[in-house]
């Protein structure tokens, strides 16, 4: 589920980390990575708890509406759509969602320790993830939305269908989440980890919602696994160990291809991406030049200075025609030998 290009950002910010002396040595590094990827499955789950809430939220004023000593026409027929919401509906039911936001506290134990992903999952476990201590936060998102105006063209929308039902909560999660300063305020407030994650995880959302069918029940459709598979993990690991590793001589490297600049006045995440970048290039065989050079610029061009694309580019290109003229580089796979 995670992308290879939230992964190389995740492994970014632990290294940025390193080197601002935050993580002191590779065991811990690697344990704040997988924390911080965690962290973003959390949050995705988190969101669609976020739904629910909302959609509760709007259950309960409907009910309010009809107690009232003289209610009015809207009270009397209240618009129920986004409460009854078909694919939120399928959310309450999910039996995946429900298990990995219940608490757990049984499964962790002093003995364990925090050096796998597996140990890492029990313990996050035993917190649990629920919107019921932050009932003030669901209702500034509740008051924001119903001012928007997708939601109230979805209201009042003659069609009521699934596919409807679907469309409209597909933009609550990538638009309007990702828009919602309260939102990420919040989210931020609860977890340093959720900081510039909000758009990964509507993204992973959205992609999830892709796989939800009308006829559905919605207690087993499946929510996709953190990692697509081992390898993402593997990739993530060694990506970050070995530019933990090598970064000595990956700064040489650098410096090295810098005309009239020396390595200690280079941008510090200008620095750590491309040592990330060479660190893909040499331990990588299966990933294309190509594609290692892309993600990492546009790495650069969203999280470092408005002239790092550039700067990144121009250097990583010719580092890349020293290593292919050396031998450093070989790619092996389908399409890849001889790249």
């Amino acid at each position: 589920m995670i992308s290879r290009r939230q992964l190389r950002i995740k492994a970014l910010a632990v290294l940025y980390s390193c080197n601002r002396k935050e993580t002191a040595d590779l065991e811990t590094a690697e344990q704040e990575l997988m924390l911080s990827i965690r962290q973003s499955y959390d949050l995705y789950h988190y969101l669609l708890l976020l739904l629910i809430s909302l959609s509760d939220l709007a259950r309960e004023r409907v009910a309010l509406s009809g107690m009232k000593k003289v209610p009015g026409p809207e009270d009397i027929n209240p618009n129920r759509r986004f409460a009854d919401n078909r694919v939120i509906a399928q959310l309450r039911k999910n039996e995946q969602l429900r298990s990995y936001a219940e608490a757990t506290p049984s499964l962790w134990t002093r003995k364990d320790k925090l050096n796998s992903m597996k140990a890492l999952s029990r313990w996050l476990a035993t917190k649990g993830l629920s919107w019921n201590d932050h009932p003030e936060v669901v209702r500034i998102i509740f008051n924001e939305m119903i001012q928007w105006d997708v939601y109230k063209a979805y209201m009042n929308s003659p069609e009521s269908s699934y596919k409807a039902d679907l469309r409209f909560i597909k933009d609550v999660v990538t638009k309007f989440f990702p828009a919602s300063e309260d939102l990420e305020t919040s989210l931020e407030e609860q977890s340093v980890y959720w900081n510039d994650d909000l758009p990964f995880a509507a993204s992973m959302i959205r992609n999830s919602l892709g796989r939800f069918r009308e006829n559905d029940e919605g207690s087993a459709i499946s929510i996709p696994p953190l990692f697509t598979n081992d390898d993402d993990e593997k990739y993530v690991k060694v990506l970050l160990r070995k530019t933990i590793l090598h970064s000595e001589k990956n700064s040489e490297l650098i410096d090295a291809h810098t005309t009239n600049w020396e390595v200690e006045r280079i941008a510090l995440m200008d620095k750590l991406v491309m040592q990330l970048a060479i660190t893909e290039l040499v331990e990588f065989p299966e990933v294309p030049v190509k594609v290692t050079l892309n993600e990492y610029i546009e790495i650069a061009k969203e999280y470092s200075t408005a002239k790092s694309s550039t700067f990144v580019n121009g250097i990583l290109d010719k580092i890349v025609k020293e290593m292919r003229a050396g031998g450093t580089i070989n790619k092996s796979g389908r399409g890849l030998i001889g790249e």
